[in-house]
This record gives C-alpha cells, structure tokens and sequence, in this order.
C-alpha cells in the first residue's frame, strides 16, 4: 500500500471542533490502514511477506477481529505463525550481518502509522503557515491532547521564526487550558465522594473526568 496521505482533508478532520484533531487524523489513518490489511492486502504478496514478519499489536488484533471476518483473521495468524517456526521462536529474522537478533515487540499498522502521522503533523504546519482560515480554525479547537502536543511543537521546526512562536504558543495554550479543566473536574470528581457531599452536589462536568483524561494523556480511550 502506498504511503498516500494527500488525500486526508486535514481542514475538514478539524472542523467539527470535538477532541483533538490530530487524534481524529490517526483514527482515520488506523482505521484505512485496518481495512486495507484485512481486505486488498490479501492479495499483495510484497505486504503479507512484511506483516507474516511483524505481526500486529494487541490493540490492532483487536480492531482486526472487530471489523472483520474471523476466516481473515485466521488465514493472517496462519502465515505469521507459519513465519516464526520458519525464523525461530527465540529469534527474529537474520541482522546486518547474518546473525539472529533478539525478538521485538513489533506491528505493521504501527510502523505504518507512526510513518504517516510524521508526514501528518508536519502538514498541520505548513497549512497552519500559509492559510490564514486554517490559524482561526486551529486556534478554536477544544484542545490538543499531550502526546500531539509534542509532536507539533516538535514539528514546528518547518514554519518559520515569528510564525513558528506563535503556533508553538497557540498548540500549548489548547493543551494546557483543558489539562487544567481536567484537574479542575477530576477534583470535583474525587470531591464528591467526601461524606460531606453525600453525593448532593451537582456533578457538573466531572462524570466522565476520568475517561477524558485517560485519552488526553493516552491519545486513546479507556477500555
């Protein structure tokens, strides 16, 4: 499958102004990189040699089992497992110089998100640079969730010096404006179960307190 992000509307997955966007541009990465692996990808000789080598992740078999058929799945674990005897259960395939290396932990839709999400962020920056309309869209955002953070203010690197300031400056303020709000409603959270409340007071915004900041921190929700 080619590495093709051109085709995510970037201004679009920001428009709706719920969550963080750049977590909403990872889901739909994950979820066509998904798709792809248990439909068209079965027949791509170049891609199942890749992933009977690298598996997937405890989360993207999850996904897998939940948006496919389980003859797919199976026919997957197959010829991966059918890999491992092949290399080793101990080792992983030969290194630079022919001698097996330990095994790691690895996955295909992994490996291919982390690439796209690069390329992704590093777009937010240049759309942020050159379209005005894109700055008051990005600016009013609900908030940017911690691990995107660092990422784009990583990414800045490309918009150049006064611009760069200004959007490293506007990524934290949405970052930290609603970590506050987080602390703010997990007290209240917590507050609530002191016998002085008894459970009386109005729960506000605080219900759901955790959960919230479970994806804030993680990028993803809670299961």
């Amino acid at each position: 499958m080619r590495d093709d992000i051109t085709s995510i509307p970037i201004s679009e997955v920001f428009e709706p102004k719920d969550g963080c966007p750049v977590c909403r541009l990872r889901d739909m990465l994950e979820e066509r990189s998904v798709t792809y692996i248990t439909g068209a990808a079965m027949m791509e000789p170049d891609v199942r040699i890749e992933t009977n080598k690298k598996g997937f992740c405890n989360h993207h078999y999850k996904q897998m089992l939940k948006n496919s058929k389980q003859l797919t799945i199976a026919l997957i674990l197959q010829s991966h497992l059918a890999q491992i005897a092949n290399d080793g259960v101990t080792a992983s395939p030969a290194g630079r110089f022919g001698k097996k290396q330990p095994i790691k932990n690895t996955c295909f839709v992994c490996e291919k998100l982390d690439r796209n999400m690069e390329h992704i962020v590093n777009n937010i920056c240049v759309l942020w640079e050159k379209e005005k309309e894109f700055r008051n869209l990005y600016s009013e955002q609900p908030y940017i969730c911690l691990e995107h953070c660092k990422m784009l203010t990583a990414a800045s690197g490309s918009i150049s010096g006064k611009n760069r300031r200004e959007f490293s400056k506007i990524t934290e303020k949405l970052t930290l404006e609603y970590l506050v709000e987080l602390a703010g409603d997990l007290k209240h959270f917590s507050d609530m179960f002191d016998y002085r409340s008894n459970g009386e007071e109005d729960w506000g915004n605080s219900r759901d307190s955790v959960e919230r900041t479970v994806k804030f921190l993680t990028t993803r929700d809670a299961d």
